[in-house]
């Protein structure tokens, strides 16, 4: 029966080839190839199949039994104001700076123990600033609409993740050689945010070298999730996306090249934002990104509520901001709306979860019951290669130094090998993701020469095209953030390749906000992540008011009396 199955399928993929043959320009493929593709196929789904039952029996004994530990309850209601309120209560002096600094950061030594998502600070600093903010308010040299209009962060505290400079704090980008490395000046992002009035408090954890969707290194250790302390954060900016759901602090910073603000946004239930490539400068950052990857990787706004999304891009876009239209009134009754509940069945992903397809569904419903809107089923037929495209694009890119460099700083390559075996040892002081990548890098150099390699660039430039021509200038398409809610620590190793649904965002180069959806069955948060085309990021920022409006958006982790 299993054999007959088989055949049956083979059957219906040549037949399906040869009926599309003639109106692709596609290569017609032999029925011999045919075969081996779909033999190649069935073995990748059958080896994720087996890593998935392994890594489900492995994590669910490992943590069977294994209590969350749970984080104190919200006594500050400063805490949960969003920071667009906590800048109008300042202003107008209805809060000081300082009563506001000095809440959060005494919430981030109550949680920072069991979460353990900051690693540097600067609190005495930051209640200076404060001080110094409440004290310009107090003059009255400056009148609030001037204040609102130059500085509409006066006084409101932000962090920011361990790859960007903070001038006196460390910026390690998670690898130990790195470790005693202190920035001498700001990044351009913090520089802005400082020169919007609002007060850096302190650094996050992150991945090593940002460059994995878990937030543990050798340096600071491991994040965990406010939610479920054995369940992970993602990565890369993993420590800010938790300090921002555990009510650490009111707004963050972080950086995105395959997922990196979107899945960790995701895992901890809050709002993130991929802008547009090009518009928020990345100097600053650590790891520098050259030649086309600059387009890929952006900087970006995370936070607990919507509302602060669109204040906060104006001020990280700078000189750019009047690219994306962020002033522009948008009624979402008037958009197209589209929507995919899957990356079109690739063998190496895992299937999205049943309870978040149900998640997705209901927007759909809302939307058609609440305005009356359908929405529209696609299939992108080229999504089902999107982890190819991915490395294939990252694969092309010229970067001035490979991964096993940046490990060693740059001053000469790490040996990839011989570190493995070290690690073995526990005598490396890199992770086993970040030794795995260096041994994938080899592997994504030596698949250039390989044949299908140009066309998989190729590919990717059609498929951004159709999806560029699907949204035009009204559209936005939902997508899944995630193919499932956070894992337990360690078990992405097992699922390595689920970072696609976010990471072919990155290189179709589109904005996308990721929307919290209130929590699953398992007490973690579930979520949705809205697409649209260049430069329309002001689409993406307005349905994610309207999916928190109809879903109601973060969920506290901590009780709230």
């Amino acid at each position: 029966m299993a054999f007959n199955g088989v055949k049956l399928r083979v059957e219906r993929l040549r037949s399906h080839l040869q009926r599309h043959s003639t109106t692709t320009q596609e290569v017609v493929e032999t029925p011999v190839t045919v075969d081996r593709m779909l033999w190649i196929d069935l073995i990748l789904r059958s080896v994720r199949l087996v890593f998935e039952a392994v890594s489900r029996l492995i994590f669910g004994i490992m943590y069977h039994g294994d209590p969350h530990t749970t984080l104190p309850p919200i006594t500050n209601l400063i805490l949960l104001e969003s920071a667009t309120a906590l800048a109008t209560k300042i202003r107008t002096k209805k809060l000081t700076s300082e009563e506001v600094v000095k809440s959060f950061i005494a919430r981030i030594k109550e949680i920072n123990p069991i979460l353990n998502c900051v690693v540097d600070n600067r609190f005495d600093e930051a209640l200076g600033d404060a001080r110094a903010a409440d004290k310009l308010i107090r003059s009255n040299t400056v009148d609030e609409k001037t204040l609102a209009e130059t500085k509409p962060f006066l006084g409101v505290p932000f962090t920011t993740k361990d790859c960007f400079a903070v001038k006196g704090l460390h910026q390690t980008a998670g690898l130990w050689i790195r470790r005693n490395m202190v920035a001498e000046d700001d990044a351009d992002v913090v520089r802005v945010m400082r020169e919007a009035g609002a007060i850096p408090l302190c650094v996050t954890n992150v991945s090593e070298l940002c460059m994995w969707w878990e937030s543990a290194n050798t340096v600071y250790g491991r994040t965990n999730n406010p939610y479920c302390t054995c369940r992970i954060v993602g990565g890369s900016s993993g420590g800010e996306a938790c300090l921002q759901s555990a009510c650490g602090a009111p707004i963050g910073i972080g950086s995105d090249i395959g997922g990196s603000i979107r899945m960790p946004s995701f895992f901890n239930g809050i709002f993130g934002h991929k802008p547009t490539y090009g518009i928020v400068s990345n100097v600053g950052q650590e790891p520098v990104a050259t030649g086309e990857a600059m387009d890929f990787l952006v900087t970006g706004p995370m936070c607990k509520y919507a509302q602060d999304l669109t204040p906060m891009l104006k001020i990280l876009a700078a000189s750019n901001s009047h690219m994306l239209k962020l002033d522009e009134k948008v009624d979402v009754r008037n958009l197209r709306y589209f929507y995919i509940e899957d990356d079109g069945g690739s063998p190496l992903i895992t299937p999205v979860h049943s309870e978040l397809r149900a998640t997705q569904r209901r927007i759909v419903v809302h939307l058609e019951k609440a305005y009356g809107i359908k929405a529209k089923k696609i299939s992108l037929k080229k999504l089902k290669s999107a982890l190819p495209i991915y490395f294939a694009k990252l694969g092309s890119v010229e970067e001035a130094h490979t991964f096993c460099q940046e490990l060693a700083l740059k001053k000469g390559e790490v040996n990839i090998w011989f570190e493995s075996v070290k690690w073995c040892f526990r005598l490396s002081k890199h992770t086993l993701p970040g030794l795995l990548l260096g041994v994938f890098e080899k592997f994504n150099n030596y698949s250039k020469r390989l044949e299908n390699f140009p066309k998989l660039l190729t590919m990717c430039a059609d498929l951004r095209s159709e999806l560029k021509e699907l949204l035009g200038e009204d559209g936005v398409l939902l997508f899944p953030s995630h193919p499932t809610t956070a894992p337990y620590h360690g078990q992405p190793l097992f699922r390595a390749f689920n970072f696609i649904y976010t990471a072919i965002i990155n290189v179709l180069l589109f904005p996308s906000t990721q929307c919290p959806l209130g929590l699953g069955s398992n007490g973690l948060p579930l979520g949705i992540q809205v697409v649209a085309n260049h430069y329309h990021d002001h689409l993406t920022l307005a349905v994610a008011g309207e999916l928190e409006k109809a879903f109601g958006g973060w969920v506290c982790p901590s009780e709230v009396p």
